[in-house]
């Protein structure tokens, strides 16, 4: 069995948690965990928050309405009506998923901006009463 030495307080400490002590890990997980959107005062245009959800709105209307496409085929008379009846369904779905995510994800990000600005009204307050 391997005896590990000990400190001058008497307590026995590998050399493991000396190292764990004198890292500065916390402070550098703390600021990687920070986006840089908190730190920087700068506004955004309304591209710069909403272009992802319309994106995503964007391509599932495209296959929502490919999916409609596919389906009307299976009223034809085609040699392969078996693949279209699989596949419409499925198209369909993909794109109305894809669009009501899109469509829901708008609300969240307003909800997120006014807690934002909330937030940093209240910072200000705090630095305001508590800095005096």
């Amino acid at each position: 069995m391997e005896i590990s030495p000990k400190s001058s307080d008497g307590s026995q400490k590998s050399p493991q948690s000396k190292e764990l002590l004198t890292s500065n890990t916390a402070s550098t997980l703390c600021i990687s965990s920070q986006s840089e959107s908190v730190w920087t005062s700068a506004s955004r245009s309304k591209w710069d928050i909403y272009h992802k959800p319309i994106i995503v709105m964007s391509v599932g209307a495209a296959v929502f309405l490919f999916g409609m496409v596919i389906t009307s085929l299976t009223c034809m008379q085609i040699k392969n009506k078996k693949i279209y009846k699989m596949c419409g369904p499925a198209f369909l779905s993909l794109g109305l998923m894809l669009l009501v995510c899109g469509l829901v994800w708008i609300p969240i990000i307003r909800k997120k901006q006014k807690q934002r600005q909330k937030s940093k009204c209240l910072q200000t307050l705090r630095s305001f009463f508590f800095n005096r």
